[in-house]
């Protein structure tokens, strides 16, 4: 009777195969999983990227309206050495509340000067692109030639391809034997037009270049079809907010751009502007909106929308 009482209980483990079917469904869901998770993540760096461009284009309007003006590309006193050299990053600090690095500034003495380490290394969240993989800080390569854009004695003459010349930096710019020291980065460079930078850093046919001094009332394209901001991004070395360092390797093209190239071409420049997002970059544009401007914008387009006073009209469907 008691045998006949007696619960017995028997439990079936789990066989190899089921276990290991489990665990395929486990990987197969994963696999479907993760590119949702990146492509949601990369959606909102997306967006904090182009809430950053919308900073600057306040910022840059409330500059106009104190100083009846848009800051300089950078000041210079001293032409030759492209000195003291603060950007109009640098000019905007107030206007993004900025106004601790601002303080930190004096704008009489040159950004390597040894009383700017401190700034030097203030990485601030309104030039940095979520999405872009540089750390917030990096070393800042020197010039083969100390940062002289007027001599390019070390040209290569024997390249017949003007892409590889040594007025564009198709190579990483900090990639160098020497560094200066370390600074902050930023993603984001002021448009000088349709130019070669080193044709003529004190005149470009967009809105920033040394000693620039535009209004907008200068901007006979309209505000809405001419870039101010671009995005550039650090897979060909870092930019800066701070303005141009005499002796770095490339220094006007570390705050100003160029539309040598469309955003994110893969034959590139360092003087282009870029992005880590899928085919194109964001850029404000003069009336203060942002617009994404595609890797498969026409030549001519982006040309037209870089440049202030060609008078060309633009549909908004052709960008």
């Amino acid at each position: 009777m008691r045998n006949h009482f007696r619960k017995t209980s028997s439990r079936s483990a789990f066989t190899l195969i089921e276990l290991l079917v489990v665990i395929a469904i486990i990987g197969i869901l994963v696999g479907l999983l993760l590119p949702a998770v990146q492509s949601a993540r990369e959606a909102a760096r997306r967006m904090s990227c182009q809430n950053n461009l919308h900073q600057i284009g306040v910022a840059l309007h409330n500059y106009h309206s104190s100083f009846k003006q848009l800051p300089s590309g950078w000041i210079a006193s001293d032409v030759d050495h492209h000195e003291p050299g603060w950007g109009w990053a640098a000019a905007i600090l107030p206007q993004l509340e900025g106004s601790a690095a601002y303080g930190q500034i004096n704008f009489s003495l040159p950004i390597e000067h040894p009383e700017h380490e401190s700034v030097r290394i203030s990485s601030l969240a309104a030039f940095i692109c979520p999405s872009d993989i540089l750390e917030p800080t990096f070393f800042i390569g020197e010039g083969e030639d100390h940062g002289d854009d007027h001599d390019h004695d070390h040209e290569d003459e024997d390249h017949e391809d003007d892409d590889h010349d040594d007025h564009h930096a198709s190579g990483n710019v900090d990639l160098v034997d020497h560094w200066l020291f370390q600074i902050a980065k930023s993603n984001y460079v002021g448009v000088y037009g349709t130019q070669d930078i080193h044709d003529d850093l004190y005149k470009g046919d967009g809105l920033f270049y040394g000693n620039s001094r535009h209004r907008f009332r200068d901007i006979l394209d309209g505000l809405s079809q001419t870039l101010m901001v671009g995005e550039r991004s650090s897979k060909l070395g870092g930019s800066i907010w701070h303005g141009v360092i005499h002796d770095a390797n490339q220094p006007a093209a570390r705050v100003i751009g160029a539309a040598d190239h469309v955003p994110n071409d893969p034959i590139g420049h360092f003087e282009d502007f870029s992005s880590y997002h899928a085919d194109g970059a964001h850029f404000v544009l003069s009336d203060g909106s942002v617009r994404f401007i595609n890797k498969f914008v026409d030549l001519p387009v982006y040309h037209a929308l870089t440049t202030r006073a060609n008078k060309e009209v633009i549909q908004a469907d052709q960008y």
